[in-house]
């Protein structure tokens, strides 16, 4: 496989890539890095990647166990938090403001969700994937996969209801 043919496989999936290693490490940077890196072994397995059935759902997972990896290492203790920003020309500041805060909110929901919900909502809800393509990323079963994408929704909806009914808290 030449570098053209690597470059229209691997091109139109690299940004789901980039959002999964963001969701699991938060720092822009470390998500950064560890795309760069799933792309270079990608690259350096470019003569077996034609046999592969599903070369995204193999790059996503190669990155759900780099980025797992690289948690648990002691650079896990350098990664620094940082949150996306939120922008919307058409509404208030207000609106703006509010809308910000609740992204901001879910963001730090999610980051405490277990992991194995925070990597099924992320890939059903922001990734868009569909349940089987999920369990076999997961190595779970189809069930299993609704059961924690429902745990976890219901999670989120909880904590961000209650933060809005009683403030910060």
């Amino acid at each position: 496989m030449n570098q053209t043919e690597f470059l229209s496989v691997v091109m139109p999936f690299k940004d789901k890539l980039y959002r999964l290693a963001k969701r699991l490490l938060v720092s822009t940077e470390e998500a950064e890095d560890a795309t760069q890196e799933i792309l270079l072994k990608l690259w350096s397995k470019s003569k077996a990647i034609e046999s592969y059935n599903n070369v995204e759902a193999f790059a996503m997972t190669m990155t759900k166990n780099f980025c797992l990896d690289r948690l648990k290492s002691k650079q896990a203790g350098n990664l620094k938090l940082v949150h996306s920003n939120y922008a919307d020309g058409q509404t208030s500041l207000q609106k703006e403001v509010e809308a910000k805060d609740s992204v901001d909110w879910v963001q730090k929901i999610m980051e405490d969700l277990p992991e194995q919900q925070k990597l099924v909502l992320q890939l059903r809800d922001v990734e868009e994937y569909d349940f089987d393509e999920i369990a076999d990323l997961l190595d779970m079963k189809p069930t299993a996969v609704r059961v924690a994408l429902s745990r976890a929704r219901k999670t989120v909806r909880e904590k961000l209801l209650q933060k809005h009914s009683y403030g910060i808290g």
